[in-house]
């Protein structure tokens, strides 16, 4: 048999190489959701009823409804049902006021979506998926910020679908159920701790931006610190305030995402005891990440 030469083997190398990264999807533009035959959608069915949700790894989305804007605002591909099908367990969604609507946006751009009708698809996703529960945070942007917990209030307070008690609550307590995570101005459901600081979410460069992550988790990983409250842990972020406009949400995470990927499964191969990150909110999230995060449960 003929000896393979040395560009040979270079040339398999890179084949294998690429093959990889077809396989292994850690970031996603597209807008249609492609779910392999063997996906599971319902990935906390075999969860302990007994786990609390801040013991929990949750994959979630950074501005989750920010699909229009172009490079500056986008954040997302799918829609916020894909974005369910795919894994997610944890959204965040900016709002204003208006009348007695909730706009969702990103900075001003609105996102063609009502909190209204938010709650209502992923309500329709939990009476299908029952097994499952979706961690929810509401931010006021913008004005007329004092408005928006009445509102919210309004919608939630007394429905028997979702959590908005204090309490953290163990999975079996709120399976098929929206749980509420608040922090400052809404005063509904869990409290929300985040770990980025101020202009964390800046970026001019990648380094540095991957090394407060790595610090942020590392944080989490102790008990103690998610004790009493959710941990909410971002990946994303963008140069355009600072005008570094090759810095974007998209161009970000087009290289936070395979470093991220990377790092958890390092991470998950620690196993006394096994790290907890808390939620975990992504820009562009691919399939392959998002069930890495999973995979700490």
């Amino acid at each position: 048999m003929k000896k393979m030469g040395v560009p040979g083997k270079i040339l398999c190398v890179l084949m294998l190489l690429l093959h990889s990264s077809i396989q292994q999807q850690v970031f996603n533009d597209e807008e249609t959701l492609h779910l392999p035959a063997n996906y599971t959608i319902s990935w906390m069915e075999t969860l302990d009823d007994q786990k609390l949700i801040s013991d929990i790894t949750l994959p979630g989305t950074h501005e989750s409804l920010a699909l229009h804007g172009g490079f500056i605002a986008e954040c997302q591909a799918w829609s916020l049902e894909d974005q369910l099908k795919a894994g997610i367990r944890f959204f965040d969604f900016r709002v204003v006021p208006l009348g007695k609507k909730l706009l969702i946006m990103h900075g001003p751009v609105y996102q063609s979506a009502t909190l209204k009708n938010a709650l209502k698809t992923i309500k329709t996703f939990l009476s299908k998926y029952k097994s499952e529960t979706v961690l929810v945070r509401v931010k006021p942007v913008l004005f007329l910020k004092n408005k928006v917990p009445l509102l919210v209030e309004n919608m939630a307070k007394n429905d028997p679908d979702c959590w908005t008690e204090e309490t953290i609550p163990n999975i079996g307590q709120v399976r098929g159920k929206i749980v509420f995570v608040q922090k400052n101005a809404v005063r509904l459901g869990i409290r929300l701790y985040e770990t980025d600081r101020h202009n964390d979410y800046i970026v001019t460069n990648v380094e540095k931006k991957i090394i407060i992550i790595i610090n942020h988790l590392n944080d989490t990983a102790y008990e103690q610190y998610r004790a009493g409250w959710v941990v909410l842990n971002y990946s994303s972020g963008t140069g355009i305030p600072r005008l570094s406009l090759t810095i974007n949400p998209k161009s970000l995470a087009k290289q936070i995402n395979p470093w991220l990927y990377k790092h958890l499964n390092n991470e998950s191969k620690k196993t006394n005891p096994k790290p907890c990150f808390g939620v975990i909110a992504m820009d562009f999230p691919g399939l392959d990440l998002i069930k890495k995060v999973t995979e700490f449960n």
